[in-house]
């Protein structure tokens, strides 16, 4: 019998989890010398209040939504992807080489060679992983932390020494041609006559990223195969005992995990810089743990906890810009969400439980 309604679970527990981390960043924020009260006002001005703010808020969703869906579907194989970072770099890399490499007639045909590429090499850099967690036994954790700077290695020394265009002293690939270039949000409300105003980093990656919310949904929870990933995911002897193979599971959970993480890099090296440079992932692969956790692995969740972090990007941003509070103090808030909805999960968790226990006794008199 469950000792929590599933709605609480999903929507109460992170809800309140996320005001206690929002009441104790206040109190950061108070020690300093200023107003939460005012610092509250302009993050939301500042990421929601215009669609300039909006844009950016969006552009920081979309990779959130990749990483963070890229953790769910492995953890629920019971595996933790912490390589999000490696496998969003490396299918940068594989975003680059296809829009390099091919004369292309228009976004509309190398977006999804561009989307076929990030998710190939974004699975292949995580297949390693996963190769050595089913057959050798090495703890996934440990070599997808591994990888991530492998891969910023790797990288280094390509955009270095081979991708670099003769003459640039700029370490990154040359600008991707003209035809590849994505349609921003701002062109696509415009082809529905709304004026979006400034332009911003926003694009039809938005589109795409909640189009794989929706497959990851149907994948996890209408699908033979995520049947499969869940039930290995809660118990391997039982999955073992059903038939289930551990080394497919494994390999094919962290494949598209891989995939989904490398699919990020059509956001930010296709839709953004439009070509591919040092450190494009910025942190997003590491964030994607936390927007998982907040999201507990579904779909809506994750997009939601996205939401969230985007906002908390775009408006840490604008409050380092108009006030002076320090732009790290962000890095504390998200700090303080991770704690609460991930590590100190249980101090709210046991309470509700207990109080919704209660209840049910009370009504059951």
């Amino acid at each position: 019998m469950e000792t929590m309604p599933k709605w609480a679970d999903l929507i109460l527990t992170p809800l309140i989890s996320l005001l206690l981390a929002f009441a104790i960043s206040g109190l950061v924020i108070l020690a300093i010398g200023e107003n939460p009260w005012e610092a509250l006002k302009v993050m939301v001005t500042g990421a929601l209040g215009s669609s300039y703010g909006w844009g950016f808020t969006l552009y920081y969703t979309t990779n959130f939504i990749f990483t963070g869906l890229a953790v769910a579907v492995a953890y629920h194989a019971g595996l933790f992807n912490i390589g999000g970072e490696g496998q969003a770099s490396l299918g940068g890399l594989g975003v680059a080489l296809v829009c390099l490499s091919l004369p292309w007639p228009g976004w509309w045909l190398a977006l999804p060679a561009a989307m076929i590429g990030a998710a190939l090499f974004g699975a292949l850099w995580a297949l390693i992983p996963a190769v050595l967690q089913a057959r050798r036994g090495s703890h996934i954790v440990i070599t997808t932390i591994m990888f991530n700077f492998i891969a910023a290695a790797l990288l280094n020394y390509l955009l270095v020494n081979v991708l670099r265009p003769v003459g640039s002293m700029d370490p990154s690939t040359p600008r991707f041609p003209a035809e590849t270039h994505l349609p921003s949000i701002s062109d696509i409300m415009a082809g529905f006559g709304v004026s979006w105003g400034q332009h911003t980093p926003a694009n039809v990656t938005l589109i795409v990223a909640l189009i794989a919310c929706l497959l990851v949904w149907m994948l996890i929870w209408h699908t033979r195969l995520g049947y499969e990933i869940r039930a290995f995911g809660k118990s391997e002897p039982a999955a073992l005992y059903a038939g289930i193979s551990p080394t497919r599971i494994i390999i094919t959970a962290m494949m598209i995990s891989g995939a989904l993480a490398g699919l990020m890099a059509i956001n930010n090296v296709m839709g953004e810089a439009e070509r591919l440079l040092m450190n494009s992932v910025e942190g997003a692969g590491f964030i994607g743990i936390a927007v998982a956790l907040m999201g507990r692995n579904h779909p809506a969740g994750v997009l939601l906890a996205a939401l969230l972090f985007g906002f908390l990007y775009q408006g840490g941003g604008e409050l380092a810009l108009w006030t002076s509070i320090p732009r790290e103090l962000i890095t504390v808030i998200q700090a303080l969400v991770i704690l609460f909805t991930g590590a100190l999960d249980n101090m709210v968790r046991m309470p509700l439980e207990r109080l919704f226990l209660a209840r049910r006794r009370r009504g059951a008199r």
